[in-house]
C-alpha cells in the first residue's frame, strides 16, 4: 500500500466512524433534549457555556452559534470562573457545562456555584454516572463510542457529537422562535454572508436620485433625466405618481425614428418588473439576470405602485452579489 492509499484509508475511516456516531446520536435523542430546549426558552438571562480543553473549544463555537441565532449566550472559561468570572453568572441564566468524562476538576467551582444559587444546569457528557451529570438538572447524553484514533486518546468522535448536539440545540431554538433570514442578518452585517442577506432597501437609491418622468414628458426631457441620473433608465409615472412604465436602452432603439417628437408614454415599456423593499438583494440579482435587465424599481407589494427607490445591478455587485 502506498502512502497516498494509507492516508486516504485513514481519512475515510475517521469520517465514516464519525458519520456512524452521528446516526447513533440522532437515534438516541429523547425527552431530555426537549427539556434542555424548554429550560433555555424559559431563561430570562443568558446561556452560559463552559468547558475545558477540547470541550472548551467546542463550547466557544456553541456559544457563538446560539448568540448568532437569537439565543443570547457567551462562553465562560471554568478556570477563570474560579478567579472572579463567576460574577458573570447570575439569576435568570442557564449554564451548559460540557465535559466528555463529566469529571473535569476545573468545572467544580462553577457547578457548586449553580447549586448554591439555584441556577439551572444542563450537563453535556458521555458518562451518565459522572459528577457533572449527577449535579445537572437536565442531561444531554452523547453516546460513548470511543475516538476515531482507535485508542480513545484523540478527541474526535466525542467532539463531533458534542458540536452536533450544540448545533441541534441552536437550530431547534431558532426554529421555535421563528428566527428569519432578516433577523440573522442583524447579527451578520459584514462579509459575504452580510451581502447575501442584504435587502433591497439597504442598497436602493431613493429621493432625488430616482430617475422619474411623467407620462406626458417629451422624450427630449426624458433623455436628459436618463442621462442626469445615470442609471440608463427612467421610470414613467402617471398623475397619481404610480409607476406605469420604464424607458430603457431597448425602448430608445425601437423608437429611434422620430424619437424626439414622442412622449414618454409612447416610448415606455408598460407594467415594468418591480420588487418590494424588503426582498433580499439576491432575489433582485436573480430577477435581473433572468430577465436580462440592469435596474429594478422598488415599490411596496400590494401598494399603489409609488416608486420608493431604484436598484441597479452595480449596487449588488459592489457588495459582492451577482
Amino acid at each position: 500500500m502506498t502512502d497516498t492509499e494509507a492516508f486516504l484509508r485513514t481519512a475515510r475511516q475517521v469520517v465514516t466512524d464519525e458519520a456512524r456516531a452521528l446516526e447513533v446520536l440522532a437515534d438516541g435523542l429523547d425527552e431530555h433534549f426537549a427539556q434542555a430546549v424548554q429550560l433555555i426558552l424559559q431563561a430570562s438571562g443568558r446561556i452560559i457555556i463552559s468547558g475545558i480543553g477540547k470541550s472548551g473549544h467546542i463550547g466557544h463555537k456553541i456559544a457563538a452559534t446560539l448568540a448568532s441565532t437569537g439565543t443570547p449566550a457567551y462562553f465562560v472559561h471554568p478556570a477563570e470562573a474560579s478567579h472572579g468570572d463567576l460574577g458573570m453568572v447570575s439569576k435568570g441564566d442557564v449554564v451548559l457545562a460540557i465535559s466528555n468524562s463529566g469529571e473535569a476538576p476545573e468545572l467544580a467551582n462553577l457547578l457548586a456555584f449553580t447549586r448554591r444559587f439555584g441556577i439551572p444546569l444542563i450537563g453535556l457528557s458521555s458518562k451518565p454516572e459522572s459528577t457533572l451529570m449527577k449535579q445537572a438538572d437536565v442531561h444531554l447524553l452523547i453516546p460513548s463510542l470511543g475516538e476515531a484514533c482507535g485508542y480513545g486518546m484523540v478527541p474526535s468522535i466525542s467532539t463531533t457529537l458534542t458540536l452536533a448536539m450544540g448545533d441541534a440545540l441552536a437550530i431547534a431554538l431558532m426554529k421555535y422562535r421563528n428566527f428569519k433570514p432578516e433577523d440573522f442578518r442583524a447579527f451578520h452585517p459584514g462579509g459575504k454572508l452580510g451581502a447575501q442577506l442584504s435587502t433591497v432597501q439597504d442598497l436602493m437609491h431613493k429621493g432625488d436620485a430616482l430617475p422619474l418622468v411623467s407620462v406626458g414628458t417629451p422624450m427630449s426631457d426624458a433623455l436628459i433625466e436618463i442621462s442626469r441620473k445615470g442609471f440608463g433608465v427612467a421610470g414613467v409615472v402617471d398623475p397619481q405618481g404610480q409607476v406605469v412604465g420604464i424607458i430603457t436602452d431597448g425602448d430608445l432603439r425601437r423608437h429611434m425614428e422620430g424619437l424626439l417628437g414622442k412622449t414618454a408614454e409612447q416610448v415606455m415599456t408598460q407594467n415594468p418588473t418591480t420588487i418590494p423593499p424588503g426582498a433580499l438583494a439576491e432575489e433582485a440579482v436573480a430577477i435581473m439576470n433572468d430577465r436580462k435587465i440592469t435596474s429594478l424599481f422598488v415599490v411596496e407589494e400590494g401598494s399603489d405602485r409609488q416608486a420608493l427607490g431604484v436598484l441597479h445591478i452595480h449596487d449588488c455587485l459592489r457588495v459582492g452579489l451577482g
